[in-house]
């Protein structure tokens, strides 16, 4: 028996896209389709395979999408959350009515599922290149619909289809947030500021530093086709508990870079000589918005 298409992206299908020739898709036999002929299966956790021939470049592996699950689940990015969302009320209008996110490197859902929340009519599509995660994203919210793509390749998406954008700690493709985007809509990149989780980058062996250039380097990619309409900063200190450390850890591109067999030696030591019960660390993230030239 076919799989039906979840509610979530039907709702999308006035905007979906076929990957191969960008002609529209429609839902049959429990998959998506187009005029083309092109078929695009739906994965058994409710997510749909909208990648071109080649695949994904990259993605989390099942270990760092289950503790980025984990983590987010703990609430302590709750502050980039909320700032993500008073941004979005404050530059974005059309959200107060039926609306269009997309969540570009969504994840598990977390940032998208806190947008639903705060905007009722809005409908969401997470976009991730990691299978892993998206079986998380596929039921982060009920309007959430969510679909394994790649962000490097054209988003499966119509021109001037979506109102708000999330790029939070995401790789980026500007030509194409500037493409998909409406007129008025506008994207939120959230990234790492210098002091962004030192206490651990100082503590543990192998953790990626922040690329003290990010801002020039980030402001010469999307300048040619967004302009920032404003900027707010994220500063707060997280008290965590060793559990809660190593998934931070685990969740991050220094996963791959952090030898596994001494990060809960190195993390129990640290929260030892910690004050108090848990480790401090300290989020230090930049939400930039912009809106297409």
């Amino acid at each position: 028996m076919a799989r039906p298409v979840p509610a979530p992206l039907l709702a999308w299908l006035d905007a979906l896209r076929c990957p191969q020739c960008a002609a529209p898709l429609a839902a049959a036999d429990g998959a998506l389709r187009c005029t083309a002929g092109h078929s695009f299966d739906l994965a058994r956790a409710g997510y749909a395979s909208l990648l071109r021939g080649g695949g994904a470049i990259s993605g989390d592996d099942d270990e760092m999408a289950r503790a980025r699950e984990r983590f987010l689940a703990t609430g302590a990015y709750a502050p980039l959350r909320e700032v993500l969302g008073e941004l979005a009320a404050a530059i974005v209008p059309a959200l107060a009515g039926p609306s269009a996110v997309g969540d570009m490197g969504s994840g598990p859902g977390y940032y998208l599922a806190g947008m639903l929340d705060r905007f009722p009519a809005a409908r969401g599509l997470g976009i991730d290149t990691s299978a892993r995660s998206l079986r998380f994203a596929a039921r982060a919210h009920e309007r959430a619909a969510a679909a394994l793509g790649d962000v490097f390749a054209p988003f499966p998406l119509a021109d001037d289809s979506v109102d708000l954008l999330l790029d939070v700690f995401a790789p980026r493709n500007p030509a194409e947030f500037a493409r998909v985007l409406r007129p008025e809509g506008a994207l939120l990149v959230a990234r790492p500021a210098a002091e962004h989780l030192g206490e651990l980058r100082e503590t543990v062996p192998g953790m990626v530093d922040v690329d003290p250039h990010k801002e020039e380097r980030l402001a010469q990619a999307l300048d040619p086709h967004l302009v920032e309409v404003e900027r707010r900063e994220v500063r707060t200190v997280l008290d965590l508990g060793a559990e809660a450390a190593r998934d931070l850890v685990a969740m991050t591109p220094s996963a791959r870079h952090v030898d596994p067999s001494t990060l809960d030696d190195v993390l129990d030591a640290a929260r030892g000589a910690a004050s108090g019960e848990g480790l401090q660390v300290t989020l230090a993230v930049v939400v930039s918005a912009h809106r297409p030239r």
